[in-house]
């Protein structure tokens, strides 16, 4: 079989955990730094063909990229979602100019709106701050949203990016979760807010705040393919997280760092509680 070099980082975690056939595998190499780059075939001493029927998809994959997105958010998932041999993984924008992140991180988009396959298997929404807001007032984005989730096999999100699939109406009646800060804002879109960094309700999927995207992605990997191919792809990572601080949640941060933090998100949840009625008054009802 024929992979290429992004599968088969994926693919030759994945041989090593099934049993080998004699033979060699050749991947080919698609740029890259150093000598070997664009070199052409490489030989590998992986041989794909004991590879489980399942592990190979073809799943067609959205992620929404707006204006000040937060760059984690759809990296993290991305990496992992990316992994997944056979699917193709979109960055859906409204047009193909670059857009910029929130820290400064300029993306390319490979598609527009108009160009996105109809139906997905996966539409995934980074969140941000007042990126994610002005995007919920944004016509075209919000359109683009509610017709593709609704026909979307899962529709997910990381962090602030739950607002947006409530705001779009693809919330209600699901449990769901956000960044901390902004997690007590879904009941406005009927949704039930949960604990989890990863928030699983039939087929609504959706991660917490910023660094739980890569959690979030691994589930869905696991999900989409087995348990033994998605422990492959976080070997490949080394995904062992062991953060130097304990202060991750707001129920293990210092009362102090707490207080500093939530003190910064004020204005931001006061809009955002503002904008989410505004935006799931016209979005989320329609139909």
């Amino acid at each position: 079989m024929s992979l290429t070099r992004r599968q088969f980082s994926a693919a030759a975690a994945m041989s090593a955990a099934v049993p080998q056939l004699p033979g060699k595998v050749l991947a080919q190499q698609t740029g890259g730094a150093g000598p070997s780059a664009g070199a052409g075939p490489m030989e590998v001493d992986h041989d794909m063909s004991s590879m489980p029927a399942h592990w190979m998809g073809s799943e067609q994959i959205a992620f929404l990229v707006y204006p000040q997105f937060t760059a984690l958010d759809m990296v993290g998932p991305h990496h992992m979602l990316t992994s997944l041999m056979g699917a193709k993984v979109h960055l859906v924008a409204r047009t193909r100019d670059p857009v910029q992140s929130d820290t400064g991180l300029v993306v390319m988009p490979s598609m527009t709106f108009d160009e996105c396959p109809a139906d997905l298997d996966i539409i995934c929404v980074p969140g941000g701050s007042h990126g994610t807001l002005a995007a919920m007032k944004d016509d075209a984005t919000m359109l683009f949203l509610k017709d593709r989730g609704n026909r979307a096999k899962y529709v997910t999100s990381v962090c602030t990016g739950s607002l947006l699939l409530g705001a779009a109406g693809l919330l209600a009646g699901y449990r769901a979760t956000s960044h901390w800060a902004t997690k007590g804002l879904l009941p406005l879109f009927g949704a039930t807010p949960a604990d989890g960094r990863v928030v699983v309700d039939q087929n609504r999927i959706t991660g917490g705040g910023v660094t739980a995207g890569i959690d979030f992605g691994l589930t869905l990997v696991g999900h989409l393919r087995d348990r033994q191919y998605a422990e492959g792809v976080q070997l490949m990572a080394e995904y062992d997280p062991k953060p130097p601080y304990s202060a991750g949640t707001p129920e293990r941060a210092p009362a102090e760092v707490r207080t500093l933090i939530e003190g910064m998100f004020t204005g931001f949840v006061s809009d955002a509680d503002k904008e989410s009625r505004i935006a799931f008054a016209k979005f989320g009802r329609l139909q």
